[in-house]
């Protein structure tokens, strides 16, 4: 109200909506713990326990002998961390502030920058668990772990894409939530605990029949996962997964999450939620 603004130039709105983000990723990171450190290592935690709880399953079951012939720890990771980081973002998505949230009343905050924020500390916190884990398991287990990877840079183009992927389910699921609250919340963990499965992350595609693959060939989750072991094992060529499927999917819901944040954004209430 006695503020008077100044105009930016394009880098200056840049700027400054960067810096935006960047403190209201802070914000993500931290909400879970009031010091930084062990807001950070609670978050890798869950990661950690994930793999050390699928590596023990497939010990005990004596599934081992069905995992592609290379590193083991790998095998898991490819599968375990797209999965995290394709879920964890979908969540974080979802449930980012929509248009009648009380943040959205401080004049800099849009729902863009909680969107993009809800992104970017899930991707920084999936990341950062995924060099903790190869660092340890590299000096502790294995010190020839990163030398085993065939291309790492696929392989981590991969995460990216399940990390995008993640973001686009999440935007459709976000525009629809103001509108269908309580089936939308549903639906979101319905989807997340069915890739537990649907994800193949226990199993690779080549190895699948053609009616086992016309299950799983849906998900944009699955391609990745796949594409990853191709780029992690130089002996694992994957002939029925594709990234560029995953890719497409994911820009096309991205496109339509959008539209319909837009709308949801110019006709969402406070009240709607009034009487629940």
């Amino acid at each position: 109200m006695f503020q008077t603004s100044k105009p930016r130039s394009r880098l200056g709105s840049a700027l400054y909506i960067g810096e935006l983000i960047y403190h209201n990723s802070v914000r993500a990171v931290r909400k879970s713990h009031g010091n930084a450190f062990m807001a950070i290592f609670m978050n890798m935690l869950q990661t950690i326990i994930f793999v050390l709880a699928f590596y023990f399953m497939f010990q005990i079951l004596g599934l081992r002998g069905t995992a592609i012939r290379g590193d083991f720890m790998i095998y898991i990771m490819t599968g375990v961390f797209l999965y995290m980081t394709h879920s964890k973002t979908l969540g974080a998505v979802a449930s980012s502030e929509g248009p009648a949230s009380p943040m959205m009343q401080h004049a800099p905050m849009n729902t863009a920058i909680a969107i993009a924020s809800a992104m970017l500390s899930t991707l920084y916190i999936q990341v950062l668990s995924l060099f903790a884990i190869l660092f340890v398991y590299d000096v502790a287990f294995n010190p020839f772990v990163m030398s085993e990877i065939h291309d790492p840079i696929g392989a981590l183009g991969m995460l990216l894409l399940s990390w995008f992927s993640g973001a686009a389910i999440g935007m459709v699921f976000l525009a629809a939530k103001p509108w269908f609250p309580t089936p939308v919340s549903i639906l979101t963990t319905v989807y997340q605990r069915a890739n537990m499965i649907a994800s193949g992350k226990m199993f690779v595609a080549n190895s699948l029949t053609p009616g086992m693959l016309a299950i799983f060939d849906w998900n944009p989750l699955f391609h990745t996962i796949d594409q990853s072991r191709g780029y992690a094992f130089a002996n694992y060529f994957p002939r029925n997964s594709s990234w560029e499927y995953a890719l497409w999917v994911s820009i096309v819901l991205l496109m339509i999450g959008l539209m319909g944040e837009f709308y949801t954004r110019k006709h969402a209430s406070a009240s709607w939620s009034a009487r629940r």
